[in-house]
């Protein structure tokens, strides 16, 4: 156990920031928190933070390990919440990747609702809109939207994500509507970033991928609605995020014989941490949440 006590240690100090304020944290001796951490800089052979009279700050290596070490500590004691039943009260430090948009229509108050009900749970929300390898990168979640798959990972589905192609009328008066994908590159287009602009269709004959040439290009897909409600031009979009405008005429859909082939959001989850109680437990609150159409 002093190899965990001592990964405690650790992330104590690099939360706190210093030793003495490891050491409020978890109770103990200054001297005794700075004595762990050696230990275990000389049981892995390098240093984790770079030490001076003013304060204490991750070194490299430090950066690289401190979210795994976190994973690891959260394992153990899941493991001995597991072996004790002690499951009423969870316990666990979860780190999470999320999309922007969604995270900001959908997931916060899943979020919320989740940490209402585990209080116990520590919840950290990275916002990141690209795919990442949840074990690399040191997640415990990481959601999206992406079809990409890694090694040592579980892939969790949650919702399907519905996707069109639609525009202002002042737009589509001005410009006209487009009949087949392929007027696109004659049209003024808005791109979400993290897809690109070559834009997939399904048609009569098979997928059609379009190259556009968009004129806005943005990882944040609120910023391509407002722009297509003003009339800049047509935008490829998530349906939650354009649902409303479409209700109230601002944005009609373009090229409806020609559907965009749907996404689904998942929890992309390292195996490791799969049975994790915590873990499990969000992901059911997340479900629950998005069992809603977007």
């Amino acid at each position: 156990m002093d190899t965990l006590v001592n990964l405690e240690a650790f992330l104590a100090t690099a939360d706190a920031g210093g030793f003495s304020a490891a050491a409020r944290k978890l109770n103990i001796a200054t001297s005794v928190v700075a004595k762990r951490v050696t230990q275990l800089e000389e049981r892995i052979g390098t240093a984790l933070f770079h030490r001076s009279t003013r304060q204490l700050r991750l070194t490299e290596a430090g950066q690289q390990y401190v979210h795994r070490a976190r994973g690891v500590v959260a394992d153990v004691g899941d493991l001995l919440s597991r072996m004790g039943e002690k499951q009423r009260d969870l316990s666990d430090h979860l780190r999470v990747k999320a999309p922007t948009s969604l995270t900001v229509a959908r997931l916060a108050d899943a979020f919320t609702i989740f940490q209402k009900q585990n209080g116990s749970v520590k919840l950290e929300i990275v916002m990141i809109d690209r795919p990442v390898d949840p074990v690399t990168e040191g997640f415990d979640l990481a959601i999206g939207a992406f079809p990409h798959s890694f090694g040592g990972v579980v892939d969790e589905p949650l919702c399907r994500l519905p996707r069109l192609v639609c525009a202002s009328p002042a737009y589509l008066k001005k410009h006209g509507i487009p009949k087949h994908p392929r007027d696109l590159v004659d049209h003024r287009c808005l791109s979400f970033l993290p897809t690109g602009p070559e834009w997939p269709f399904e048609g009569p004959r098979g997928r059609i991928n379009i190259q556009v040439r968009p004129i806005l290009s943005s990882n944040e897909g609120r910023v391509l609605t407002q722009s297509a409600i003003a009339g800049n031009g047509i935008a490829l979009l998530s349906h939650y995020l354009v649902a409303d405008a479409l209700r109230d005429g601002a944005l009609q859909p373009v090229l409806t014989d020609f559907p965009i082939p749907e996404l689904w959001v998942k929890a992309a989850v390292p195996e490791r941490r799969i049975d994790a109680a915590a873990v499990q437990a969000l992901l059911k609150t997340l479900k629950k949440s998005l069992s809603l159409p977007l």
